[in-house]
């Protein structure tokens, strides 16, 4: 994996490194730094190396830079780097982007084994253009010298690599690679299919004659550490080696407060407890480290150290009960003077701000203990800032419902409860856990039932079932020509119809389903209507049905329920006719196989009186044609036989029937 040319050049390649400078800059020439004999011996040492490689050669340039040593990272290694701070100022920034890292780290959900792979030097391995290699040229005592390859130092090296990388690997990308400039992370859910990724990757490195260090390299395995955090199948959790030691002047505490912020989102209450800290950098405000600031920097460490695992997306991340990820600010001098009503308010802009990328175009919900909020949306007078933020709410498909303060104890906890007891949020049962997640900064996506997700077991265990249902079956069959609108596959091979998981028809796992849906301590027992919310993440034949039935048999609901309908009377005889045929009752027999004369039901009437049955074949028809044709049926038939016998009675009916049939008993010969 090391092995590379003699001369260590690398090849040509479609992207090359470019130094566009502002019009008019003339060439920069800097005298170099003075340096003890010891470091110039190092620097002597690494111009020979650099030469040998190929990467530098002596130059005649107008430009020069001067050189000082930079230790490597946990060595006592020095590498020489070049000051081009000066270039830097004049030359044009590459505005190709970076990835935004809570990005990566939100496509390695569910991810459980890892490789990593650290390119050897890595802007070494990236051409500079023939025309702007001189302007690369630093100066030392042995000479003149300017870079052929990519130096470290430049302003547009990381956007030029990003570049070259993002090129290579653009048809792995968000499938199972994740690029941040140089260091490579290959990830996967499932163990068998790694071995062929991994080979992939290495793969393009070896066609783009890109060589890594495999010293820094790791293989299949389950924890690794990528950009400051250490990245497991648990989630995500702070790295406990970028916690640094008790900052001593202004400058370290702005230092550790610029990490620790890095990590902000893992921390709840952040800006409270980092206040004693912040009050140090104020302007003018004297640097004294009392027992207030040792006592929050010790939190803020101990919270780091610390910090819960990140595993799912929302207002409050969790995972397995878990409470990991906070959204929160100090309120700033003009915001204290600001009312309640629209503090609550401003607490709401700052949430939908923060996970725009998350909630803008998706369904959302926002409970608050502050009950006008509810009605922020028709109130006719609202001063200009909330008229302002009005405008940014609109722009999200949401609604705001009033949750009454005793009731909301978990989105308190966030503001009126202890240190002490918050600590207790991380043992908390599941059930707790998923009201948490619902309500402690305010967002649902969905009623209730429409919250509870499949589980990674659960949809495991429906995928290997799908397997053997036959419906879901043939659905997949017809996926495959193109003829299954709405169905599809996701990578690991579970059906889905439209974005509800299919569920096959195994009495076990939609029992367990319902009973998630409607017997947990926080579903509260929903009817049928509600619960049927389930259908916004599962599908099955028949499932408003099953859950109609599941409801109604439900024994605590019909113990505990109280009955909303007028009771039901008692059962009534009905009154026995004077006459036969006064009163008949009838049924029907349909789909049944068709006959040589195109029959297929069958009409059963029944005099009440004297229990004499009548049974007609005919054809079943829409119900508008239906009525019309049993009528002239029962005319023609029914009665017809029995006017043959001279019932009185029936005459009397017929006559009847006559007024509104008009012709029919014409037709019989009376």
């Amino acid at each position: 994996m090391e092995g590379r040319p003699t001369d260590g050049i690398p090849p040509n390649r479609d992207i090359e490194f470019l130094i566009e400078l502002l019009p008019g800059t003339a060439p920069i020439a800097m005298r170099q730094y003075r340096m003890a004999p010891v470091e110039q011996d190092e620097v002597k040492k690494n111009i020979h190396e650099l030469l040998a490689k190929g990467f530098i050669r002596r130059s005649s340039s107008p430009w020069s830079f001067p050189v000082l040593l930079v230790e490597k990272k946990d060595t006592d290694v020095k590498r020489m780097c070049v000051d081009y701070r000066a270039l830097n100022k004049v030359t044009i920034k590459n505005k190709y982007p970076l990835p935004c890292i809570d990005d990566l780290f939100d496509q390695l959900q569910g991810a459980c084994v890892f490789s990593k792979i650290d390119l050897r030097s890595s802007y070494h391995q990236l051409k500079i253009c023939a025309s702007d290699i001189s302007k690369t040229a630093f100066t030392t005592k042995y000479g003149l010298y300017e870079y052929t390859v990519t130096s470290f130092g430049l302003t547009n090296a990381p956007a030029y690599f990003m570049q070259l990388m993002n090129s290579m690997f653009m048809d792995y990308l968000d499938k199972f690679v994740v690029v941040f400039i140089d260091d490579i992370l290959i990830y996967y859910k499932k163990e068998a299919e790694h071995e062929e990724h991994l080979r992939l990757v290495l793969q393009r490195l070896r066609e783009h004659k890109l060589y890594a260090k495999f010293s820094k390299c790791e293989f299949w395995i389950d924890e690794v550490r990528f950009l400051g955090h250490v990245v497991s199948k648990s989630g995500i959790a702070v790295d406990p080696s970028n916690v640094n030691t008790v900052p001593e002047i202004p400058k370290e505490v702005r230092e550790f407060l610029g990490l620790a912020g890095y990590y902000r989102r893992f921390i709840e209450n952040f800006s409270k407890i980092a206040k004693p800290m912040t009050s140090l950098l104020e302007k003018d405000a004297e640097f004294r480290w009392t027992d207030a600031q040792q006592a929050a920097f010790d939190e803020l460490k101990k919270r780091l150290t610390t910090a819960p695992v990140l595993d799912g997306l929302g207002c409050v991340l969790m995972q397995e009960g878990k409470v990991i990820a906070y959204a929160s600010r100090q309120l700033r001098k003009h915001e204290v003077n600001y009312p309640t009503h629209d503090l609550e308010l401003a607490a709401v802009v700052l949430a939908l701000k923060i996970w725009r990328h998350y909630l803008f175009g998706q369904r959302c919900e926002i409970y608050t203990d502050h009950k006008s909020l509810k009605y922020i949306f028709t109130q006719n007078e609202l001063n200009m800032r909330q008229r302002r933020w009005l405008e940014l709410i609109k722009d999200y498909h949401m609604e705001i419902h009033y949750h009454p303060g005793k009731a909301n104890v978990v989105a308190d906890a966030l503001s009126r409860k202890s240190y002490a007891n918050m600590a207790l949020g991380f043992q908390m049962p599941h059930e707790l856990c998923e009201e948490f997640e619902r309500l402690s900064l305010g967002f649902l996506h969905h009623t209730t039932a429409a919250a509870f997700e499949a589980e990674p077991t659960l949809e495991q265990e429906i995928r290997e079932h799908q397997k053997h249902d036959v419906k879901l079956q043939e659905i997949c069959e017809l996926l495959k020509i193109g003829k299954a609108p709405h169905f599809r596959e996701d990578e690991q091979g579970t059906l889905w119809y439209k974005n509800r998981i299919c569920v096959p028809n195994v009495d076990s796992i939609r029992k367990l389903i319902l009973s998630k849906a409607h017997d947990t301590a926080y579903s509260i027992h929903p009817g049928s209507t509600k619960m049927y919310d389930l259908k916004k993440r599962f599908w099955w034949y028949g499932m408003k049905r099953a859950v109609t039935k599941y409801v109604a048999i439900c024994d605590i609901c019909q113990r505990v329920k109280a009955e909303h309908q007028r009771p039901a009377g008692l059962l009534q005889l009905l009154k026995v006719p004077e006459w036969k045929w006064e009163e008949i009752t009838m049924d029907f027999i349909v789909s049944l196989p068709r006959t040589q004369k195109g029959y297929n039901s069958i009409w059963v009437v029944v005099d009440r009186l004297t229990k004499v049955l009548s049974w007609l074949s005919y054809t079943s028809l829409e119900l508008s044609v239906c009525m019309a044709y049993l009528r002239e049926l029962y005319l023609t038939e029914v009665c017809s036989s029995l006017l043959a016998f001279g019932n009185s009675c029936m005459i009397h009916r017929t006559q009847s029937l006559d007024s509104v049939q008009h012709t029919i008993l014409r037709q019989t010969g009376r």
